[in-house]
């Protein structure tokens, strides 16, 4: 069953959660998300996804990474570069 959890309160946990005696992160962030939204729809990934941007938090950038990773890897090439040509056509506005 999915857990309804937003990247902010993920994070926030995780990192909260996973801290070693020397006080550095021991991160496991893929694993995390993946286990996470395992049994999650895709109106629950969509609003995770929006409630992560709209929040601005830094926090969640690497929850959105792991969702970048799974969507480059199970791209084909031609998907690829239309997401190339779209993050090269936004960083390019001014």
């Amino acid at each position: 069953m999915f857990k309804k959890e937003t990247f902010l309160y993920i994070f926030t946990f995780f990192f909260q959660t996973n801290r070693r005696k020397d006080d550095r992160m021991n991160l496991d962030i893929r694993n995390y998300i993946e286990d996470n939204f395992k049994n999650a729809t895709t109106d629950d990934i969509k609003e995770s996804i929006e409630e992560a941007l709209s929040s601005k938090e830094e926090v969640t950038l690497p929850g959105l990474g792991v969702f970048f990773e799974l969507l480059w890897k199970n791209s084909s090439e031609e998907e690829r570069e239309t997401i190339l040509n779209k993050i090269h056509d936004q960083t390019k506005k001014d």
